[in-house]
């Protein structure tokens, strides 16, 4: 099948990139049917009708997983695993549960409910991608590792989820730095919002750098595309970090360099020594 190139992020432009063709495919389905599903979030579409999408592509993902997918992006996701063991894509529903989540613009009122959420996030995008590339890597690490991403996404995305109603940290959490969770919304930040932040990101990149460590040096070679990524994402943390208490970025030397970290994290990939 055709990999096109995917018209999304520059980190995961990056990514899908450096990964070998038949992993490009793959990541192609995976964002295509992402961005598919997101679309049921869209600014005033009315919510019925969110909720029925939501329910067809809940049926949609199931039929995929037996192997049995009626439309096009399902059916080119299975396709990428043609010869293969198709059961890594049993967890591509979790799609739909955070974005059901998210079309009711659910709190997390714990760390363990932002976790789980992330993890869900984790068993539809990495894990058939890692499943793909490296069949030897354990579920668990590559669960870890997308959770992980996906709270890189959700910390990057802070502000703009908060003006749509879709908070981002737990509600714990922020009682406890004595922060409103209406100031997520209004960047610059306070002092104790920016502290809470700054420990998340730290903890966060802590995440990523355990992720990786916890691969076999046989592990990353096949996968460099998804090095590529972390990689990225690590160093978006920290310069969103540096920013704080705002949000918007400087004249910092990201779009330049960009390229050739994930050149470089690619090469250490397949060479098996990429920390991040």
């Amino acid at each position: 099948m055709s990999a096109a190139r995917p018209q999304r992020s520059a980190t995961r432009t990056l990514a899908w990139l450096y990964s070998p063709p038949p992993q490009r495919a793959l990541l192609g389905a995976l964002f295509a049917l992402e961005e598919e599903i997101g679309a049921s979030l869209k600014s005033g579409l009315d919510h019925e009708v969110a909720h029925a999408r939501l329910a067809w592509w809940r049926e949609e993902c199931a039929r995929c997983a037996r192997g049995q997918p009626s439309h096009p992006l399902t059916r080119s996701l299975l396709e990428c695993f043609t010869g293969r063991d198709p059961a890594p894509l049993a967890g591509i529903g979790g799609l739909i549960d955070t974005a059901a989540w998210d079309l009711a613009a659910a709190t997390f009122e714990t760390r363990r409910e932002l976790d789980a959420y992330c993890a869900r996030w984790a068993d539809a995008m990495i894990v058939p991608l890692a499943a793909f590339g490296a069949p030897q890597l354990e579920r668990a690490a590559a669960r870890s590792l997308g959770a992980a991403l996906r709270e890189a996404q959700l910390l990057a995305e802070l502000a703009r989820d908060a003006r749509a109603g879709r908070l981002r940290l737990p509600l714990d959490e922020l009682a406890a730095a004595a922060v409103e969770s209406a100031a997520l919304a209004r960047p610059p930040w306070s002092a104790g919002l920016a502290a809470l932040l700054r420990a998340r990101h730290g903890e966060l990149r802590g995440r990523l750098a355990g992720a990786v460590a916890a691969l076999t040096p046989e592990g990353q070679p096949p996968l460099p595309g998804l090095m590529v990524w972390v990689a990225l994402a690590h160093r978006s943390s920290r310069r969103a970090e540096r920013r704080l208490p705002r949000v918007r970025p400087g004249s910092d030397d990201s779009a330049l360099l960009d390229g050739y970290r994930a050149w470089r994290a690619a090469r250490l990939a397949g060479e098996g020594r990429f920390k991040p």
